[in-house]
């Protein structure tokens, strides 16, 4: 029996937080200057409109074909768009198969058995963890080398951002649901730590699809317990210095992984997202620390005095003795120095990650120069030989900010094939500049730089007093503030299109919106009715704004953006739905976004709780334009003028993917011959209550187990996997 005392209420949306007080505008103190120049149109993309990289031109891009290509030849979305649904399976559109590739415990090691999903399956650090998320495609040759044109053999590194829970417990992965009495039993914990984090595992073409390859010798996991390397400007400064690593060098895991990144020299990024929440601090602690600066850095990242896990990994704190690694998730002052406790260890995690696939002895490294924060992936820039590189970046939280960073190294195009490829990451991911953006009325926008001693950014900031540049990173979000970024509503995936370089950001959700906060970067303020009943308020849908360089391209301290796309369902109102969306394209909550360096689609996932009285989340193909293409437009209900880019057609809109119920669609890489792509399907049936765990009747979805993937079909417990999707023809896929 599950002892439910003593703990905080579950979150309707755990990824759904902010923690930001500042006062910095959201555009309503700049509105005046915008509604002076409604009719202003942003100027075109020019001759950058024209670039093509990764095999991707502007003909592909626009659906259309060569006037050498066949007459009969496909074009891009000539699919027949899938209907909404809300049925416990995946649908894909018509000339189209999917299977599952691999899913939470299943083994990643010889002589690992099968996955029980029963509860009582042990040996998790070798086996994929849970809710699979951002990934990554790194190919191999025949004989066991890097290989980026390979679409045989590859391997994947795949994110595990978190496992489904309510209140603390994992109920899923433990027998009778798990322990929700604090402290829990640690054999849990132990369970619930390896399954996240990272894994890398290698698959083969087999026939005409994928399977995963269990024994491989590139198969490795990253979880709670292994040792990560600390790089950049906090790199040995006594912010990270901890009982773990006195020398502030190393730290353990990588934790509440969400979106991803390849680096152009054949690495894998990924992103830290929710890491706060881990960690408990006491009640006493303020005063522990002398409320020194300390405590501001972590109120601003949502660990008050008093703040309780999200899982209860600390173990027992009234036990001095209890083991290391439980130990490490109180942040509390307990000892006599930084090298006594782990109250330092929360300024270990929020970092871009970098993990080279192919070599798995060598330590991931904590990439400390991009920043700290809710990040989600990482988007370079087109790389250009003598140019810098630029890394686009989003916090994941309302009211969050969006970042970017540029590397003091020009790009060398030796560097794409280095053998020391975490040296290379050294190289541009080390020595930089951070920088947060500004949105102005004009449709215009400024890149602030992070930089100690730079917009004021020195030890006289009234705010928070920053040290040196390590304080700065370490402390972006304070950084930040103090400079007036411009708060986003949930700043999620970034992705640039190669085929202008334009950048695009999806902005999931954000329920604290009010008509006061509207601006012409979130313009948007209604009620949502779900199930004639629950009402929420703000800009529940989400949107997906996009931004292009001024003069200096990756390098420009200056942009322009407008909105490309705005989440609505296809029946709301003129003032809701700004796009026109139809039955075929509607959707809310963009989430997980990625251009093909194949065919140039833009794939858009969902991560919704709004629309799932009507359908479950999807993915859809985009063919989008440029930015400047629309027209400014006068929001009904806000009075806000936006920007609105070209509405979208039922050739450059449509519905590709639904995914199984209560599922979250994330993740997305494809072979470079763009025949296969692999796509993500987490949490399903998370939904379901922790007090119906030992009935599987009342489980709200059994995937992949009614697909026939694993034992138990309708009584099989749900989850999160990977999924492989082909074109019965063999085609390339979006035709």
């Amino acid at each position: 029996m599950n002892d439910r005392t003593n703990l905080p209420a579950r979150p309707a949306d755990p990824d759904d937080i902010g923690y930001n007080e500042s006062n910095n505008p959201s555009f309503d103190s700049i509105l005046t200057a915008r509604l002076s120049r409604r009719n202003f149109m942003l100027g075109s993309a020019g001759t950058g409109a024209m670039a093509v990289f990764g095999g991707v031109s502007l003909s592909a891009l626009a659906g259309c074909t060569s006037d050498d290509d066949d007459a009969a030849a496909e074009k891009l979305l000539g699919f027949k768009a899938v209907s909404h649904s809300v049925a416990d399976t995946v649908i894909v559109p018509e000339g189209y198969s999917w299977n599952v590739l691999c899913a939470l415990g299943d083994p990643l090691a010889a002589g690992v058995p099968a996955y029980g999903n029963v509860g009582n399956d042990t040996d998790y650090e070798n086996r994929f963890g849970d809710h699979h998320d951002g990934m990554e495609y790194f190919g191999l040759s025949v004989t066991g080398t890097p290989d980026p044109t390979s679409n045989t053999r590859a391997l994947i590194g795949l994110n595990h951002e978190a496992t489904t829970n309510e209140s603390k417990s994992s109920y899923f992965l433990h027998a009778d649901g798990g322990s929700n009495t604090l402290p829990r039993p640690t054999a849990e914990l132990d369970k619930e730590m390896a399954i996240h984090g990272i894994s890398v595992f290698e698959v083969a073409k087999s026939g005409s699809t994928f399977a995963y390859v269990q024994d491989s010798a590139f198969n490795f996991r990253i979880h709670q317990n292994t040792d990560v390397e600390i790089h950049g400007p906090a790199r040995g400064h006594a912010m990270v210095q901890t009982k773990y690593s006195p020398a502030g060098t190393n730290t353990r895991g990588t934790l509440n992984n969400c979106g991803t990144g390849r680096t152009p020299w054949g690495t894998l990024l990924t992103g830290e997202e929710n890491w706060a929440g881990y960690f408990t601090r006491n009640s006493g602690d303020n005063a522990a620390r002398g409320n020194d600066k300390s405590v501001t850095s972590l109120n601003r990242n949502g660990r008050s005095q008093g703040a309780a896990s999200r899982h209860g990994w600390e173990g027992d704190t009234t036990n001095a003795g209890r083991d290391d690694r439980y130990q490490r998730w109180d942040i509390s002052l307990l000892g006599a120095t930084a090298h006594d406790d782990y109250r330092n260890e929360l300024n270990t995690t929020g970092y871009i990650v970098e993990i080279d696939p192919y070599n798995k002895n060598l330590k991931a490294r904590k990439r400390t120069a991009l920043g700290r924060f809710a990040h989600e992936s990482a988007a370079f820039s087109v790389p250009t030989v003598g140019e810098p590189l630029a890394i686009y970046q989003g916090d994941d939280a309302r009211n969050e900010y969006i970042y970017k960073w540029v590397s003091a190294e020009n790009w060398s195009a030796a560097d794409a094939t280095a053998a020391d490829r975490l040296a290379v990451g050294d190289k541009y991911l080390n020595d930089g500049k951070l920088y947060v953006a500004k949105f102005n009325a004009d449709g215009s926008g400024e890149w602030m730089e992070l930089t100690y001693n730079v917009n004021g950014l020195n030890n006289a900031n009234i705010t928070y007093p920053f040290a040196d540049q390590a304080d700065v990173c370490v402390n972006s979000r304070l950084a930040a503030d103090s400079l007036g970024a411009t708060k986003m509503d949930r700043p999620e995936w970034s992705a640039v299109n190669p085929a202008n370089g334009e950048i695009y950001f999806t902005l999931t959700n954000n329920t604290t919106r009010t008509n006061l906060t509207a601006d012409p970067a979130n313009p948007r303020v209604y009620s949502d009715v779900k199930n004639t009943a629950s009402v929420t308020t703000g800009n529940v849908n989400g949107h997906i704004i996009r931004m292009k360089e001024g003069a200096g391209n990756s390098a420009a301290t200056t942009f322009t953006w407008d909105v490309y796309l705005f989440g609505a369902e296809s029946n709301a109102g003129a003032m809701i739905n700004l796009s026109s969306l139809t039955a075929d394209q509607d959707f809310s909550s963009p989430d997980g976004l990625w251009f093909s360096p194949y065919t140039g689609i833009c794939w858009i996932q969902t991560d919704d709780g709004y629309y799932t009285d009507v359908t479950n989340c999807m993915m859809l193909a985009a063919l989008p334009g440029q930015v400047g293409d629309g027209e400014s437009i006068t929001v009904a209900g806000t009075n806000v003028v936006t920007h609105r880019g070209a509405l979208p057609t039922a050739d450059t809109l449509k519905r590709f993917l639904v995914g199984s119920v209560a599922c979250e669609i994330t993740g997305i890489c494809e072979t470079p011959d763009g025949k296969a792509i692999f796509v993500n399907i987490q949490h399903p049936g998370e939904t379901t209550a922790n007090a119906d765990i030992l009935d599987p009747t009342k489980y709200t979805s059994h995937w992949p187990g009614n697909d026939g993937y694993g034992a138990g079909g309708n009584m099989a417990r749900p989850r999160s996997a990977t999924i492989v999707i082909t074109k019965n023809d063999g085609g390339q896929i979006g035709y």
